[in-house]
C-alpha cells in the first residue's frame, strides 16, 4: 500500500463537533459518540462549538482552533474527530496547526468498514472506498515534494513522487473495479438462476443497528454475527427462507444506512446493494424506541433513492418493542395490505405476523394437477421436485411417470414456457386450494 509522511493515528482521541444553526440537517453527536466507540476508538475528550458557517481553511474559527491545540498536547491526543464532512484543504491545514492526525466523519466510517470486512468482496468493495477518498488526499503527504529543476546537474527523475503515487492509485483502483464487475457478473448468475426457479428475493434494510441480523437469524436460523454497536453487519449474507410447503423466498441481510453515508461507499458497495435494487420486497426495519425514528426512516430512503431502489415495495418492521409498551401487532394500508408490524426479534415475539405478511404477498392460491412424463422428460421431473411441487408419483411399466402436483398459477407459466408444455396436459384433480394450507 502507500505510505505517507504524515502523523501516525492512535487510539487516544479528541471529538469535535460543532452546530450550525442555520442547517437544518446535521448529523448527531450521540450517533457520533457510538461511530467512534463502533471503531474500538478510546475517546477521551469531547469539544462543542457553534458557528453560523464553516470556515474555508480550518473548518473551526482561530479561538476553537487554538482550544483544541492546547487539549491535544495536554492529553496527548493521537487522533481528533470531527463530526463533520472535511475538505482535504481543511484536514491538511488542521493537521499542520495541531501536529497530529485529523479524520472527518467520512474517514471514521470508512475506518470501521475497513475493521469489519470479512469476505473477499467486502474487503475490495472497502477498499476501493478507501483508495477514492484517498485520492484526494495525496498532496498532504507529499507538499515537500515538488518537480525538479531543469537543467546540467539539476534534471529530475521525469515525475515527483506525488505523481508516481497518482498514478500507481490510480492502477490500483482500475484493478479493483475489473474485479468488482467480474463479482458482480457472479451475483448476477445467481440471481437470474432463483428467478428461473421463481422464488422472490427480500432484502432487510434499516438504520445501523436497528436489529436487522438478529431478525435474520430469528427467520432462518442463521447464526449471522450480530453485536450491540454500528455496522456490526458488513458482508451480506443470503439464506432460503419457507413460507409455506409450496412457497420460499431468499432473506438477503444488508450493511446498515447511517445519515450522509459516503458516496464513495455508496458506489463501492453498488455490487452488494443490487441485491437490495432488485428484491421483490424489502423489509425496512425500524427500532421503534427511538425517538428519532422518523428521520432515521428517512435517512435510509434517501440511500435508497440513491441506488435507484425507491420504487421497490416496502414493509416497515418496527423492532425492539421489548424496549417500549408497545404490543405485536400488523398495521394495515387502505387495501387491506399489511404496511407495518410491530415485533421483537430479540424476544422473537411477532415473527408469525411477519410469516403471515409475507405469504399474503407470495403466497399464490394454487391448484392440484396431475401429468404424466415420459422417460425422456427427466429435467422437467427434476425442475419439480427442485420446487417441491411433486405430492406423489407412481411408475407405469412403460417407463412413464404419473405425478400429483401442486402448483401456483405463476409455476405452472413458468413451467409452461420454459419447457414448451400444452396447458392441457396438466390435469385438474382438485378444486383451487389456498397457499397457505
Amino acid at each position: 500500500m502507500f505510505e505517507f509522511e504524515r502523523p501516525r493515528g492512535g487510539e487516544r482521541a479528541l471529538l469535535v463537533h460543532i452546530n450550525f444553526p442555520n442547517q437544518p440537517d446535521q448529523d448527531d453527536l450521540a450517533e457520533f459518540v457510538e461511530l467512534v466507540r463502533s471503531a474500538d476508538i478510546n475517546e477521551i475528550e469531547l469539544i462543542n462549538g457553534s458557528r453560523l458557517q464553516a470556515s474555508a481553511k480550518t473548518f473551526i474559527g482561530k479561538g476553537k482552533l487554538e482550544q483544541i491545540a492546547t487539549q491535544v498536547a495536554a492529553l496527548e491526543i493521537e487522533v481528533v474527530l470531527f463530526n463533520h464532512a472535511l475538505s482535504p484543504s481543511q484536514e491538511r491545514n488542521l493537521e499542520t496547526h495541531l501536529q497530529c492526525r485529523v479524520l472527518d466523519r467520512t474517514g471514521l466510517i470508512l475506518d470501521i468498514f475497513a475493521q469489519r470486512a470479512q469476505s473477499f468482496e467486502g474487503k475490495l468493495q472497502v477498499e476501493l472506498a478507501q483508495l477514492k477518498h484517498l485520492s484526494t488526499r495525496l498532496v498532504r503527504g507529499w507538499t515537500h515534494l515538488e518537480r525538479q529543476k531543469g537543467g546540467i546537474g539539476l534534471r529530475g527523475p521525469g515525475e515527483t513522487q506525488l505523481e508516481t503515487d497518482r498514478r500507481l492509485l490510480g492502477k490500483r483502483i482500475k484493478y479493483l473495479n475489473n474485479r468488482l464487475i467480474r463479482v458482480a457478473r457472479q451475483r448476477e448468475q445467481g440471481r437470474q438462476a432463483r428467478k428461473k426457479a421463481d422464488i422472490p428475493t427480500v432484502s432487510l434494510v434499516g438504520y445501523t443497528n436497528t436489529g436487522k441480523s438478529t431478525l435474520f437469524n430469528a427467520l432462518t436460523n442463521a447464526t449471522v454475527y450480530t453485536e450491540d454497536q454500528l455496522f456490526a453487519t458488513l458482508d451480506p449474507t443470503l439464506r432460503k427462507f419457507q413460507l409455506n410447503q409450496q412457497q420460499s423466498v431468499i432473506l438477503a441481510d444488508t450493511v446498515g444506512f447511517v445519515r450522509h453515508l459516503p458516496h464513495d461507499l455508496v458506489a463501492a458497495f453498488r455490487a452488494t446493494l443490487i441485491e437490495t435494487l432488485e428484491a421483490d420486497l424489502i423489509l425496512h426495519v425500524v427500532d421503534s424506541s427511538d425517538p428519532n425514528r422518523q428521520d432515521k426512516i428517512d435517512a435510509v430512503n434517501k440511500v435508497l433513492q440513491e441506488i435507484g431502489a425507491e420504487s421497490v415495495p416496502q414493509l416497515l418492521i418496527y423492532n425492539k418493542i421489548d424496549l417500549g409498551s408497545y404490543q405485536p401487532r400488523t398495521d394495515l394500508d387502505q387495501q387491506g395490505q399489511a404496511w407495518r408490524i410491530w415485533i421483537s426479534a430479540q424476544k422473537k415475539t411477532g415473527l408469525d405476523q411477519i410469516l403471515q405478511g409475507l405469504q399474503a404477498r407470495f403466497c399464490e392460491q394454487t391448484a392440484v394437477y396431475r401429468i404424466i412424463l415420459k422417460a425422456s422428460e427427466g429435467k422437467i421431473r427434476a425442475y419439480l421436485f427442485e420446487a417441491g411441487a411433486i405430492e406423489a408419483e407412481e411408475f407405469a411399466n412403460n417407463g412413464d411417470t404419473h405425478l400429483k402436483l401442486r402448483l401456483s398459477s405463476s409455476l405452472l407459466r413458468g413451467l409452461s414456457r420454459r419447457f414448451e408444455i400444452p396447458q392441457d396436459r396438466f390435469e385438474t384433480l382438485a378444486d383451487t386450494l389456498a397457499g397457505a394450507a
